[in-house]
């Protein structure tokens, strides 16, 4: 059955949820910040969908790259791969740095007097979908006796797009990866258990092994638990390959280049007290 589990971060199997003050707000509790996902219909509107039921098996599909922001865990998740962190360095999370091949989600930084000493690279995947997932939503809060000026509609009315999310994400990994692995960097690919299945059944995945530090590609896989009322985000694997490895999976090849003085600077230049890695 088709139905939003989550929204605005909170699960809608929350029998003490205040929904009316939830939906007010508008607020992403992944990011702290008001939702990105807006109506196109109504840009004060947002639609608030982190996660959906799909499929047969009633999967637990996260449809919003901010939901694995739960808890900042996917950055300690990542700290291994700053080979030349030492402890007394700072670690910020630097967003949206562009490389040639396209702009990275995520830079993890280990920072010592305000000067960049090792980074990865770290980019969000999750399930686009097609059509709308509005109505789902609508049915959920009418569910819960809040007023809606909107119908409705059918809950049915949107799908999955396995195929073009895989493709494109693999295909920005191809192009970034090449340049990381020139500078002897990794890039961290996060993402759920669900979309890793499917690209290992519809791509060349039969070289890409279990996670070792010498390789360039990453692959973080999460799953969503049940826990009393909520769902919670776990690493359940790690996979890994070369920037090679990742063309084979596509037949592609890509050969971008970029100076590692370059983005250094560009780190640099973006790191302050509001990029610094807080766990709280």
């Amino acid at each position: 059955m088709k139905k939003v589990l989550e929204l605005y971060g909170i699960s809608t199997y929350d029998e003490d949820a205040d929904w009316e003050k939830i939906v007010s707000l508008q607020l992403c509790p992944f990011t702290n910040q008001r939702c990105i996902k807006i109506r196109k219909s109504q840009p004060d509107v947002t639609i608030g969908t982190c996660t959906v039921s799909y499929g047969r098996d009633n999967m637990s599909v996260m449809i919003c790259p901010n939901r694995l922001l739960e808890r900042r865990q996917i950055f300690l998740d990542c700290i291994h791969l700053l080979t030349l962190h030492e402890p007394g360095n700072e670690l910020h999370v630097v967003q949206e740095v562009a490389i040639p091949g396209g702009s990275v989600d995520y830079f993890l930084v280990s920072v010592r007097d305000s000067k960049v000493v090792d980074f990865v690279a770290i980019e969000l995947q999750t399930l686009d979908t097609t059509g709308t997932v509005w109505p789902a939503r609508q049915t959920i809060l009418r569910e819960r006796d809040l007023d809606n000026e909107y119908d409705a509609g059918d809950s049915r009315s949107f799908g999955m797009n396995w195929k073009m999310t895989a493709k494109t994400i693999l295909i920005q990994m191809n192009h970034k990866v090449h340049t990381l692995e020139n500078l002897n960097k990794h890039l961290v690919l996060i993402l759920q258990d669900y979309l890793l299945a499917y690209m290992q059944r519809e791509f060349r995945f039969d070289h890409i092994g279990n996670a070792r530090l010498g390789d360039s590609a990453h692959f973080h896989i999460y799953s969503l638990n049940k826990q009393s009322n909520s769902l919670r985000l776990n690493l359940i694997s790690r996979l890994s390959t070369s920037a090679d490895g990742i063309a084979e999976s596509l037949g592609l090849q890509a050969d971008p280049n970029v100076e590692l003085e370059q983005l250094i600077a560009t780190l640099e230049s973006k790191i302050s007290e509001n990029t610094l890695l807080q766990i709280a």
